[in-house]
């Protein structure tokens, strides 16, 4: 029989002198043995001169078996991890570790442990540090009984086991009140949904199964927790996860922090004994269901003896943890047990993100316009931060967020993600997993006007649409669901705050495109009592709920939230810049700039741009706005190519000096850049600007010719020097320029449309032709020699965009070369294929130059440029003065011009400029035919002017409006600039990646611009 728990401590205070006698004669114990409380043993503390131990009494002596396996149990820990702090048997005198003894009357066996010195955790402070010792000792503890055996280890009919929770589940009758027999009863209606059908495939083995807050032992020794454990009258052969769940049910118990002190314990535990996913996600499941088999059992025992108080100790405690872990979401409670376990807490999280990081490129704005290109103001509700001060007021706020966005001129704002918010203060922010707010925000706002309408940005499910329609709660919501690709993961997107339309426009099950309208804005008054905005959230796992969804977390346990629910601008896009609270202003950036820098450089637009960062066709300013690149062609692969930045990082990190060492990267370049070129062209010289290069390309012309003068073209522009200045017409013909200088000759800028001359064929071009005759001649009339050199861009940029009436330059050379001279070819903007048609544009005037000079796209952004020229000149230079440049042709460089080369192939960007160019000249055409301010729309490849005109018939510039287009089309998101004599040529020559989508959103917006600056449909 066993004792009954209202006679325990009686019958063990009768019985001590029994047992004293026992333990002095049997054991050689000599010391007095003091009561202490137990369940069916009679447990004594004896206190020795020299040590410790406890005594058990135990009236059944058919139990022997039951004591023997928990002896070798016990035993087999010590071999394995000897420094475990678990009691050890004492071996009596004639060799057993057991010996039968009648105690009070009653016949039953003595046994001796050694004492495990602490205090109960019952007693101790639950720290952090105590709980992950305890995990830790409980892992250790695990993985030093795995592997042990014994028959009595199998006891089906043991009712602590989790793993007969169907037994005790009917004795929930016996619980009061109702109320928490009805929560009891929940809790073994979740372990049959959630833990029944898993049991079979959890592994099993030997466990403790009774790690509770009396039998854990806490001890502080010279600053460290140590744990011991105590009473194996438990031990069970069960499901290995229950060890784990019995731990947490005895030590979460009276914990503010449920969910940091799970994480203490199960990182503690898991990292001394991992277990599987199967096993973390029904421990929450069993921990609960532990706590209901208590309640079940000490409520059928009190009532049998309801007197004594042992079986109700801690029934306080446990139904408080119940009811705060059923409010706590199962599912979370999962993600929660793999993240402290050292797991992803979802494990499609990963998939996910990489599949939308992919992908987002192609997806919809959620608004009518685009999020990218718009501007934008940022907003936080972060503590005392601007605004805050109206939070409890939708209206007063958005009224501040109106202003605000006005004076920046913002289309949109956006509230952030990840943001702990400090108005999140009502009820429904508390969380039952922490003594923390859930008031770390998990979704992205987005402030546009009531009504605005919401499109999906991704094809997808409707799952749920429902108003939830409490204060402060999402108001009408729309929920999404997604798959990676065909046969990937799900994920969903939630729209939460819209409008009343939004319950009718779509219904659960619908399928929907992408861009397709799926509600619109609520008002303050339908949304759940907001300003205007749009609740925008990505979610990985549902947890099991339906038409509503946490949109906040505590910060302790962001790690799993922002799993659950990661950054939803992998489906919006908006560039990182865009979540910067700190940016400096545009004004103070310029002021200092102007403090500090000659006051001769210039800023583009009127309002002016802090571009802080590029990517293909695409500039962002500070603020994270985007803008079509339509201008930029020293980038000439797209801003920042990843592999052009490789290839510098790679070779920078290994060397970088001067050309007096041989280096292969100068010789495979030469060799690269070579091939691209007629075959006359053979030697390279390589420089760092497009100036330095027509520098020294004079410096090669004059030489050969052993002459001075020169001859350009009109409106002509070759570079900043002096010398170059001097030669350019662009520049000293205009304001702050000295006029022309004797050596430099003049020739008439072959304009088709603004010049004397009309038409693009060659008849046209052998007029022309005679001005450079007249001006070959002005130089022998001056010199009594031709010039040494004609210098002439393939096609005029700052001219006006100049495409030359065809086979003009190749004539104005055979004239140049005829009278002695060089002829030299400036490729520095037109070369590296962006006319489309041919690698550089002087082939396409089936001209022949005797040098060329590159610039600007030769290294993407990079400081490089080049000379080229034929033998016979680079040799005559060779006499005796040696050419020297500090970086011209360094490995850097050279590694850059290798990899620009390298993408110009794989990408097919001299395809692409001719076919997109192609494009956008039909499309330029046609828009000039609505738009009779177009004037004159001429270009090859990605190399095209726009030329405005008040009147079409006397040409009078409409420098104005040109002006006035650029400006609103920066305000619009592109960029774009005027040259020309009379600055009313819009220039187009935008990075080579520039493709059909960028051709048609330029055209798009330079459309409105146009209407805009004339006047029309404003």
């Amino acid at each position: 029989m066993r004792f009954e728990l209202s006679s325990t401590a009686r019958n063990a205070a009768s019985a001590a002198g029994d047992v004293r006698a026992s333990l002095r004669d049997d054991f050689g114990v000599d010391g007095t043995p003091v009561p202490l409380v137990g369940e069916s043993d009679l447990n004594f503390r004896v206190d020795c001169e020299a040590t410790t131990y406890i005594a058990k009494f135990s009236p059944e002596p058919s139990e022997a078996e039951a004591h023997r396996f928990r002896h070798a149990l016990l035993a087999h820990i010590r071999s394995v991890d000897p420094a475990l702090r678990v009691p050890r048997p004492v071996t009596a005198r004639n060799g057993d570790d057991m010996v039968p003894v009648t105690a009070n009357g009653q016949a039953g066996v003595l046994r001796v442990l050694t004492f495990v010195p602490g205090k109960p955790l019952r007693e101790s402070e639950r720290t952090p540090q105590t709980l992950g010792a305890i995990g830790r000792f409980m892992g250790r503890l695990s993985n030093a009984m795995q592997g042990f055996g014994h028959p009595a280890a199998h006891r089906d009919d043991f009712l602590w086991s989790l793993d007969n929770a169907a037994t005790v589940a009917p004795w929930v009758r016996h619980i009061e009140p109702t109320d928490v027999r009805a929560l009891a009863q929940r809790v073994f209606d979740r372990w049959h949904r959630r833990v029944e059908p898993r049991l079979a495939s959890l592994p099993a083995m030997v466990v403790h199964h009774d790690a509770n807050d009396d039998n854990l032992l806490v001890e502080g020794r010279s600053g460290n927790t140590c744990i011991g454990l105590v009473d194996f009258g438990d031990a069970v052969f069960a499901r290995r996860v229950n060890e784990l769940a019995v731990t947490l049910a005895y030590t979460l118990m009276g914990t503010a922090d449920l969910s940091g002190a799970a994480r203490a314990v199960i990182r503690g535990y898991t990292a001394e004994f991992p277990l599987t996913g199967e096993e973390l996600a029904v421990l929450f499941d069993l921990v609960a269901t532990r706590l209901a088999m208590s309640l079940c059992i000490s409520s059928r025992r009190g009532e049998e003896a309801p007197d004594d108080a042992y079986f109700q100790v801690s029934r306080t405690q446990a139904t408080e943890l119940l009811h705060r872990l059923e409010a706590m979401n199962p599912d979370f409670a999962h993600r929660l047990a793999r993240s402290a376990a050292g797991c992803p807490p979802v494990p499609s999280h990963d998939a996910v993100v990489s599949w939308l990081a992919a992908n987002n490129h192609g997806f919809h704005s959620p608004f009518p316009f685009d999020l990218n290109t718009s501007p934008r103001f940022v907003v936080t509700l972060a503590r005392d931060a601007p605004g805050t001060e109206y939070a409890d007021d939708p209206v007063a706020y958005g009224n501040w967020l109106e202003r605000c966005m006005q004076d920046s001129g913002a289309r949109y704002a956006i509230g952030l993600y990840g943001e702990r918010r400090e108005v999140y203060t009502t009820g429904q922010f508390e969380s039952a997993a922490s003594d923390q707010r859930r008031s770390v925000h998990l979704g992205m706002d987005l402030f546009v006007p009531a009504g605005t309408t919401l499109h999906a940005p991704l094809a997808g499910t409707v799952v749920s649409v429902r108003d939830n329609d409490l204060p402060l709660d999402y108001g009408p919501t729309v929920i999404l669901e997604h798959r990676c690709g065909d046969d990937g993961p799900p994920f969903w997107t939630l729209y939460g705050h819209l409008g009343r339309r939004s319950l009718t426009m779509t219904s659960a099950g619908d399928r929907i495109a992408a861009g397709q309208a799926i509600g619109e804005i609520g008002d303050h008054d339908v949304n759940g009592g907001w300003t205007p905005h749009l609740h925008f959230q990505l979610i990985t796992d549902l947890l099991g709920e339906t038409g509503n969804f946490n949109g906040a977390g505590e910060p302790a346990n962001m790690d799993v939230w922002q799993a659950i629910s990661p950054d939803p601008n992998l489906v919006l896009g908006l560039a990182p810049e865009s979540f910067d609270t700190h940016a400096a202003s545009v004004e103070s950036l310029r002021m200092r700039r102007e403090a500090l820098l000659g006051p001769a450089l210039s800023l583009s637009y009127r309002r002016k741009l802090h571009i802080v960062r590029g990517r293909g066709t695409w500039l962002y300013d500070h603020t994270g706005r985007a803008y079509l690149d339509g201008v930029n062609n020293i980038a000439h692969v797209g801003h920042c190519h990843p592999r052009v930045v490789r290839a510098l990082h790679e070779q920078a990190a290994r060397l970088n000096t001067n050309t007096r060492y041989l280096h292969a990267n100068i010789v495979e370049y030469a060799e690269r850049l070579l091939a691209t070129l007629p075959g006359h062209l053979e030697v390279c010289w390589f420089v760092c600007s497009g100036s330095e290069a027509n520098e020294l390309a004079l410096r090669l012309a004059r030489h050969f010719t052993d002459r001075e003068d020169l001859l350009v073209l009109d409106w002509a522009y070759h570079g900043n020097t002096g010398g170059l200045i001097d030669i350019s017409p662009y520049k000293f013909k205009r304001r702050g320029g000295r006029g022309r200088k004797p050596h430099v000759h003049v020739a008439e800028l072959p304009d088709p449309y603004r010049g004397p001359h009309k038409g693009y064929d060659e008849s046209t071009a052998r007029a022309y032709v005679q001005d450079v005759d007249r001006a070959i001649e002005a130089c022998r009339a001056r010199t009594g020699t031709g010039p040494a050199a004609m210098i002439a861009e393939s096609m005029p940029g700052c001219g006006g965009q100049i495409v030359f009436p065809d086979r003009y330059l190749h004539h104005a050379f055979e004239r140049v070369r005829r009278s002695g001279g060089v002829c030299i070819a400036d490729e520095v903007q037109t070369g590296f294929g962006r006319v489309g048609d041919a690698n550089w544009a002087f082939e396409l005037q089936d001209a022949v130059p005797d040098i060329v000079t590159l610039g600007k796209p030769i290294g993407n952004g990079h400081p490089m440029a080049a000379v080229v020229t034929t033998r016979e000149i680079a040799d005559a230079f060779a006499n005796g003065m040696e050419y020297f440049n500090s970086f011209g042709g360094n490995p850097v460089s050279c590694a850059v011009g290798l990899s620009v080369l390298d993408v110009m192939e794989a990408e097919g960007l001299r395809a692409r400029a001719r076919d997109t160019g192609a494009l956008l000249m039909t499309q330029l055409k046609d828009m000039a035919h609505r738009h009779p301010v177009i004037g004159d729309v001429r270009g090859k490849g990605l190399y095209i002017g726009i030329e405005l005109v008040n009147d079409r018939h006397t040409l009078e510039p409409a420098t104005g409006i040109a002006d006035r287009v650029v400006n609103l089309l920066r305000e619009d998101g592109v960029l774009l600039s005027t040259d020309g004599p009379h600055d009313n040529v819009l220039k187009l020559k935008p990075p080579l990646a520039f493709g059909e989508a960028e051709a048609e959103l330029f055209c798009r917006k330079l459309e409105s611009a146009l209407n805009g600056a004339s006047g029309r449909g404003i």
